[in-house]
């Protein structure tokens, strides 16, 4: 199987979760059930592919606190080539409802205490350059290696300047439906602008991917009888399809790989059902 670095975010997380999320006045609510885990967008795609069984280098940044301590014993069995931070381990405080809105609070933004590290892409087939100021050395020297480059860009709108990089930058380029007026205009523009697959997500309503010299198909989302908990779901059907896509799949059966990844994430209260 192709080797795929990563390069972003982790942390470690505390997850509480409740009925609806509080509204903005003075009120007391009490939490359905809470925990403590690692989360982060890289730490998420790095768990989902280990157990699709592709190997994972992780590009990240980690203080050398409890919470530092806790995510590398949580992404064991990932090579991991880990920058030092100034001031300790990314944290937050996520408020989880039952239809799965998420209120993320950032308890500590990491702060890189030295330049980090860009890995060899010696035996490295794909890159992934998740959104951080950190991971703009590995996307560029990915690009001046030629290595084929993905990158999720979650709920831009097509015009912030930071992700304007990532997706001008990347071969496949994934994005929440959210924030675009029209998923169909924005994945030919993307296309158009050199991209070779866009692939945008609905999240319970699935999926919808087109490659160029192709037309958009859809993916619904895989059924599920009862949702534990959201968070790191989006991860999951990237890694589902980034793997289909290693193992050579068609995109159709790919989509439907990271669908069904996708609903085991959800099932279960870590990253990687």
């Amino acid at each position: 199987m192709p080797r795929v670095l990563i390069a972003g975010p982790v942390a470690w997380n505390l997850m509480i979760h409740l009925e609806e999320l509080p509204r903005p006045e003075p009120h007391m609510v009490v939490a359905e059930w809470h925990h403590e885990a690692v989360g982060g967008t890289s730490a998420g795609k790095a768990l989902n592919l280990r157990r699709l069984g592709v190997p994972v280098t992780l590009v990240t940044v980690l203080g050398s606190d409890e919470a530092g301590r806790r995510v590398r014993a949580a992404l064991g069995g990932i090579d991991l080539v880990v920058a030092e931070t100034a001031n300790g381990t990314e944290r937050h405080t996520n408020l989880m409802s039952a239809t799965g809105q998420r209120t993320s609070i950032y308890l500590n933004l990491p702060q890189p205490a030295g330049p980090v590290p860009v890995p060899s892409f010696g035996d490295v087939d794909v890159v992934v350059a998740d959104l951080a100021a950190f991971s703009l050395p590995v996307l560029r020297a990915a690009r001046e290696a030629g290595r084929e480059i993905w990158c999720d860009l979650h709920d831009w709108d097509g015009e912030a300047e930071f992700q304007r990089e990532f997706a001008e930058t990347a071969d496949v380029i994934f994005a929440s439906g959210d924030r675009l007026p029209d998923p169909v205009v924005f994945m030919r523009e993307r296309i158009d602008a050199g991209a070779r697959l866009v692939v945008v997500t609905f999240g319970a309503e699935g999926a919808m991917a087109c490659e160029r010299g192709g037309d958009p198909i859809h993916v619904p989302a895989s059924p599920v009888e009862s949702v534990v908990d959201t968070n790191g779901a989006g991860d999951a059907f990237f890694s589902g399809v980034l793997a289909g896509r290693l193992s050579g799949l068609p995109l159709a059966e790919s989509l439907k790989q990271g669908a069904d990844a996708g609903a085991a994430a959800v099932r279960s209260k870590e990253l990687a059902g």
